[in-house]
């Protein structure tokens, strides 16, 4: 488990600090890291929220596990009783295994720009380049191979973890994490067709990025043409995720791997996507949208609700001879219009 600090907890503490009812165990019996259900023993607390694995649940040796009052007839050790289990999981993790605090200054290999100003509570770590009227908040961690542009500005208690680079004109609000490999401002893709070939369009704008965001591994956001491309308050972007210029991502909109959003597309907020969806450019999405992987939106979302639009996998020759009937549609919608025609069947 990652971290070096590892508090003690009993569960009677635990039951009390997060809301949850205690059953089948003891207040004083103390708790010192999560695990899994199946790597979970003595001295640990793990949680339960997906019936799959109900015979891994019996058979745990936990010392807790958290989960729904539904649950609570399952499981053979001490039941810390919540409505959201996932979410005081969450909580009780990062309590036990809290994320370590940096050490402030400027390793010698970093190259800075004279005319910034790190503050002297802030990290900047080997190979880490801040350039000309960049901004690098207090508390802010600036990992190693980091590349901080011209006019880029990193919040208060942010952090970008290790090879991040924020091109230029990028604005990242407090308490974020950036995680390796992510690119933030590049050039969006804009080119215009002449008789002489592609025309590349200025990129002009930048990127402006809220408070509480979270940005995976090599994910890309891209800046804006001319205004900039912003992502509010609370998102959560997986690995590996386009975000084209002029995009704007609603609060606490969560995203996963492999999602593609076209150019000035404007989401809502709390929306979900599933890996591998693609959003259509110049498009509106509503708050509260959840869109299931694989899925293609190519219009306005107006109303709330949950979306999908794709096959999944199946045997070769069942996939094949359901396309040769979609190629015979059309013929047959003609014949069918035919004999309407003809008054044969009714419309």
């Amino acid at each position: 488990m990652s971290g070096s600090f590892v508090l003690r907890i009993s569960l009677g503490e635990l039951a009390t600090r997060f809301g949850c009812e205690l059953v089948g165990g003891e207040p004083d019996t103390p708790v010192e890291r999560v695990a899994t259900l199946v790597d979970a023993g003595p001295g640990t607390i793990s949680f339960y929220t997906n019936s799959a694995y109900r015979k891994v649940l019996g058979d745990t040796r936990a010392s807790a596990v958290i989960l729904s009052a539904r649950d609570a007839k399952d499981c053979p050790v001490a039941a810390l009783i919540s409505r959201d289990a996932y979410a005081v999981f969450a909580r009780i993790a990062a309590l036990l295994h809290p994320a370590p605090p940096h050490r402030p200054g400027i390793h010698p290999g970093a190259v800075i720009d004279e005319s910034v100003s790190v503050p002297p509570s802030a990290y900047v770590g080997p190979l880490a380049i801040i350039s000309a009227g960049a901004v690098i908040g207090e508390n802010a961690y600036i990992g190693p191979n980091c590349v901080v542009g011209e006019r880029c500005t990193v919040g208060p208690d942010s952090k970008l973890v290790a090879s991040v680079t924020l091109v230029e004109d990028v604005q990242i609000g407090k308490r974020c994490i950036i995680h390796p490999g992510a690119v933030i401002g590049g050039d969006g893709f804009g080119n215009a067709m002449t008789p002489d070939g592609w025309l590349k369009v200025p990129q002009l704008g930048g990127v402006r990025i809220g408070d509480d965001v979270e940005i995976g591994c090599n994910t890309t956001v891209d800046r804006g043409a001319i205004g900039d491309t912003v992502i509010c308050n609370g998102v959560r972007l997986d690995n590996l995720i386009q975000i084209a210029h002029n995009v704007r991502l609603g609060e606490h909109t969560a995203i996963a791997a492999m999602v593609a959003i076209a150019g000035s597309t404007e989401i809502g907020a709390r929306c979900m996507m599933a890996g591998k969806v693609g959003v259509a450019g110049h498009i509106r999405m509503c708050d509260d949208v959840i869109v299931m992987g694989n899925s293609m939106i190519t219009k306005d979302v107006t109303e709330p609700g949950l979306y999908s639009g794709t096959f999944a996998a199946e045997k070769d020759r069942d996939w094949k001879r359901q396309v040769a009937r979609f190629k015979r549609l059309e013929e047959l919608a003609r014949r069918v219009a035919q004999l309407e025609k003809a008054g044969e069947i009714d419309e």
